[in-house]
């Protein structure tokens, strides 16, 4: 097996609708949401709208700038251990919760070290407070211990039960993995009420004017390899490209500045968010003549980020921003003609206004504030069918609150014909912006900084509740490191077998969202017995969700398997058929797949032969002959003897060659004494 290597207008007779959602990091593909006629027909033309009396749809649908704190939205959040200056701590919550973060502080400490002693004792200190003082927050991390099989036997009943009772409690983070828990079993009807709730959180803490930036998880590896570039890019302060932007800020350039704050607002590049830098670098921008600060001076003003809120404020910075050809801040003034906010009364007709102009210029924003005018009658005639045409425009540019509200539609069938699978997988996405995902951030600053073990933990946390990318960081780092992970295991530190058993269940979770190398290397798992038992058809499984995703190397290997009858029957047509679509694929893949029809032809027309049992043999010959060349010539001592005589046999070999040349050389100068004189 070779190595691995637009929808302007609603037409409702057309026969697909195709968007993709928030483009995923390496080696995952874009969502893709397919709405076909069947979607549409009965939804569009029922004018017996559930929209009133369906309570999913009260909220505040334009988003809004009276956002919680991160600590109210995602309560027990491990923030106050990461980020303590940005935490607000009550004296009732300290005493309440001391215990708890007590607990939880030195099981991160114990990961980091690689202190099983002192993991087992934060586990204890853990379950203590779950059970007898019933903390839903202790008991989420019960949830978590007993999910992973860490210091506690891996119990996934144990582990939902914990989660359960820990989100009654009003625990965020478990309403994430019970979610995702339900939609692995196909229990929409569950887990799309529970996305829901978390995705609105999400959604309600987005920017009124313009969007903020898609901040995905960083993929840590790029299949096999450590994906240095995006690491690289991800050092926040340390990074040399960001001290040399920091300095050319220092020194008075405008566009460097306005780069500071956005830095600094949106928590890019591996910063820390901090608002009141971004407030002063955006001042600094205005006044050195960067129009474009002025728009987020109306969103700072506006949320009261790192200032006291001022709405008169924001109206006069978001209106500098929209005579400067800033069209998304009129987004943000219509906003607050909307709510009142900032003007004198509330003012539909003017904030439609604004939002027509920011969709006349291609912002996604607008589209999607006239979608909710007009999906909830505000200021204008309610009309579900323009509300729809709005939200796929805004969708199709990745306005993620048009998602939210096309997640809604398939949940109650207002607009869209009802889909419960769909808008579960619509709300997860939306979901997974919300505040529980500084998880990511911590865990990626943990692994730039070489804290492979507490980067594990924070991405094991991550892959129970659900994120793709988590779970596949977190199994790369267990096939990369090794015991050098740091992985707790039921009774301590992981041993082999449970390093491979959890590496394979967190590869395969990832395989299930949609991770080609994922389901690659859970394929390899079942061929090679690595961590399970060998499992030919369970392999071929595997291979083909891979291959259904034009994986080239696992259409390579299903043909292979094919060539062999290896799980699959044997066929050498379909091999042949395998083998040309990898190479269709993947030009790379030109050498083994012009070896592997070699050995086809051979196979078909010598079949039984000695080459046949050749080429059958040296899947057992290679690897002994792998170790002997990584046991007896890679050895330190053999391989530099190994050197010294492969020179001097390179020297030998060229004062030969120049020998036999000089010997040449003369003979052609001297006369033949054996020719005979011609003869006149």
């Amino acid at each position: 097996m070779y190595p691995r290597c637009h929808l302007s207008t609603l037409r409702l007779s057309l026969f697909l609708f195709l968007f993709s959602l928030f483009p995923l990091s390496l080696l995952a593909h874009p969502f893709v949401l397919v709405l076909s006629q069947d979607d549409l027909k009965d939804a569009l033309n029922d004018d017996a709208s559930p929209l009133d009396s369906d309570s999913s749809w009260d909220d505040d649908d334009f988003g809004g700038t009276h956002v919680k704190p991160d600590d109210e939205l995602d309560p027990g959040s491990w923030r106050r251990l990461f980020e303590p200056t940005t935490t607000t701590i009550s004296t009732s919550d300290d005493s309440t919760l001391g215990s708890y973060y007590a607990a939880v502080d030195k099981m991160i400490y114990a990961s980091s070290n690689g202190d099983a002693r002192m993991m087992e004792e934060a586990a204890v200190e853990i379950e203590t407070a779950a059970n007898t003082e019933g903390d839903p927050h202790a008991r989420s991390v019960l949830g978590f211990l007993y999910g992973m099989g860490m210091m506690r036997e891996r119990n996934k009943a144990k582990a939902f039960l914990n989660y359960y009772f820990a989100a009654e409690g009003g625990n965020a983070q478990s309403m994430m993995a019970l979610a995702y828990t339900f939609s692995r079993q196909d229990i929409y009807e569950k887990a799309v009420k529970l996305y829901a709730e978390l995705a609105e959180i999400a959604v309600n803490s987005f920017l009124i004017s313009k969007d903020s930036p898609v901040i995905e998880p960083i993929r840590i590896h790029n299949g096999a390899e450590e994906n240095k570039e995006a690491l690289k890019k991800s050092r926040g302060e340390d990074d040399e490209d960001f001290q040399i932007l920091e300095y050319q800020a220092q020194k008075g350039n405008a566009g460097a500045m306005y780069k500071m704050g956005l830095f600094y607002y949106f928590g890019l590049r591996g910063l820390r968010r901090d608002h009141t830098k971004a407030l002063m670098w955006f001042l600094k921008a205005v006044d050195k003549g960067e129009l474009r600060s002025m728009e987020l001076l109306g969103e700072i003003y506006a949320r009261g980020a790192g200032i006291e809120r001022n709405y008169t404020k924001a109206l006069e910075w978001l209106s500098l921003a929209s005579t400067q050809g800033l069209y998304s801040a009129y987004n943000g003034m219509g906003y607050l003609y909307v709510k009142g906010y900032g003007v004198e009364k509330k003012n539909y007709t003017k904030a439609k206004e604004y939002f027509e102009k920011a969709a006349d210029n291609e912002d996604a924003g607008g589209h999607y504030n006239l979608g909710v005018m007009y999906l909830k009658g505000i200021g204008v005639k309610k009309d579900v069918k323009i509300a729809f045409k709005y939200f796929i425009v805004a969708a199709n540019a990745g306005q993620p609150k048009a998602f939210y509200q096309l997640a809604k539609m398939f949940h109650t069938g207002v607009g869209l014909k009802k889909n419960l699978p769909m808008a579960t997988a619509l709300y997860k996405l939306v979901a997974e912006r919300g505040p529980w995902s500084s998880l990511s951030r911590w865990a990626l600053e943990s692994y730039i900084k070489g804290d492979v073990g507490k980067a594990f933990l924070l991405y094991s946390r991550m892959a129970e509740l659900g994120y793709e990318i988590a779970q596949s960081n977190a199994a790369w780092i267990l096939d990369k490191y090794g015991e050098h992970s740091m992985c707790m295991g039921e009774s301590g530190l992981c041993t082999n077998a449970e390093r491979h058993q959890r590496a394979h269940s967190l590869w395969w979770q990832a395989s299930e969202q949609g991770n080609e190398h994922a389901a690659l290397l859970i394929g390899d798992a079942y061929y090679y017995g690595r961590g399970t038992a060998r499992d030919y058809e369970r392999a071929a499984e595997a291979y083909i969700h891979a291959k259904s995703q034009s994986n080239a190397q696992a259409m390579f290997n299903l043909g292979y398997m094919h060539e062999h009858g290896q799980g699959l029957p044997f066929d050498l047509h379909l091999a042949k058929r395998y083998y040309d679509q990898a190479l269709e694929i993947d030009p790379a893949a030109k050498l083994p797949v012009t070896l592997a029809l070699t050995s086809l032809w051979i196979r078909k027309n010598y079949a039984d032969s000695f080459l046949v049992h050749l080429i059958d043999s040296l899947p057992e010959v290679y690897p002994r002959v792998e170790a002997w060349v990584e046991n007896v010539i890679m050895e330190e001592g053999n391989a530099t003897i190994l050197a010294l005589f492969v020179c001097l046999l390179t020297v030998l070999y060229f004062r030969e060659r120049q020998r036999r040349h000089a010997v040449a050389a003369a003979g052609a100068h001297q006369p033949n004494e054996h020719v005979v004189p011609a003869v006149h």
